[in-house]
């Protein structure tokens, strides 16, 4: 049985079901749907024999090209149909839910499958991303200097039960220079709204969201501007934390990577940095004395974070003093203090 299901429908199903995307490697790889499973249909350079065929020749003569190119490979598909859903319920899409999705599902369907057939295929995907960062969200930012431990008490804070969006993780970049850290690979832009979007779905609306305070770019990545600018309208709590405090803790997270990432990364600012610090710190860097590196591109970063808070409203600000970079501790106290907070637009848990 075929049955066509809307993006929105698929995504609010009770049951998960398992979703294939016939569209090639490439356009996979670009940016796909979170969970979907890449069951090409052609390879890139049959899409473009395809698609050329189409434009040169004719609808027909595509079809009868395209039945050509895969009529050894429906046996494949089917099999790997049942080894990601045994229970032979599946759900399809291509580019726009046009001969591909459908081809596929005939296939399927043929064989005793349950198929459902994502209307709009991907694009209507890409269009339902858009609208999730267009809603309105009750956001409360967590902000203070490079090396406040944001990212640790957000993870706390998820744990205790809070509703986070870890947006460096979904950018798989920690927000500077040094963000990739030497081993982090960024999604594509599109992949990375798709991930984003994905878990704003399941949101509740009715509390509050915790993000962490990012500049729009996030390595690569790009916050979509209509979130961002929630974000920088929202409640924001700015973490205060002793430099030296600070200072020990972005040894240990950076104290250990690799000399020349660390060299490369700091060139790379070295404009804003300034040549003497630049000179400084890369000596420092040579020479192993990785609290002196961390206290000159300090500087750089805490006036950079500086010249950000002061484009938002003072109303919106409410700054948090905390004795010691415990993440757990922190949690605990930034939960106690939210709550003493009576800005209105906010709501409570």
């Amino acid at each position: 049985m075929t049955r066509q299901i809307s993006i929105t429908e698929f995504l609010q199903l009770r049951t998960p079901v398992t979703l294939i995307d016939v569209r090639t490697p490439a356009e996979f790889e670009k940016g796909h749907i979170p969970g979907a499973f890449n069951a090409p249909l052609f390879t890139n350079e049959e899409r473009v024999k395809v698609g050329t065929t189409y434009k040169q020749v004719g609808r027909e003569e595509a079809i009868l090209l395209g039945f050509d190119l895969t009529g050894s490979k429906w046996s494949g598909f089917i099999k790997m149909a049942l080894e990601i859903a045994p229970d032979k319920k599946i759900a399809v899409h291509c580019w726009r839910g046009g001969m591909r999705s459908g081809a596929m599902a005939w296939a399927l369907d043929l064989y005793g499958f349950e198929v459902l057939v994502i209307k709009g295929g991907y694009k209507s995907y890409r269009r339902w991303s858009h609208q999730q960062f267009d809603r309105q969200y009750p956001l409360c930012v967590l902000g203070g200097m490079t090396g406040s431990g944001k990212t640790k008490i957000l993870h706390k804070l998820s744990l205790a039960g809070e509703q986070v969006i870890d947006l460096e993780d979904l950018a798989q970049h920690q927000g500077s220079s040094y963000g990739t850290m030497n081993k982090l690979v960024q999604p594509t832009q599109e992949q990375f709204e798709n991930n984003f979007a994905f878990q704003l779905k399941d949101m509740d609306a009715a509390r509050r969201i915790w993000v962490e305070d990012e500049s729009i770019t996030i390595g690569k990545c790009a916050v979509p501007p209509s979130f961002w600018r929630q974000m920088r309208n929202a409640l924001l709590i700015d973490l205060k934390i002793g430099v030296e405090q600070r200072t020990a803790m972005l040894v240990d997270e950076y104290g250990q990577l690799d000399k020349d990432f660390l060299i490369e990364c700091t060139q790379r600012i070295h404009k804003r940095l300034g040549p003497e610090q630049t000179k400084h710190a890369i000596a420092a860097i040579n020479e192993n004395r990785m609290a002196d590196f961390i206290r000159l591109v300090l500087v750089y970063y805490d006036k950079t974070y500086r010249a950000g808070l002061l484009k938002r409203e003072v109303e919106q600000v409410f700054p948090l003093e905390l004795e010691s970079t415990d993440a757990d501790n922190n949690s605990k106290i930034l939960l106690k203090f939210i709550r003493q907070v009576n800005q209105p637009g906010v709501i409570q848990n």
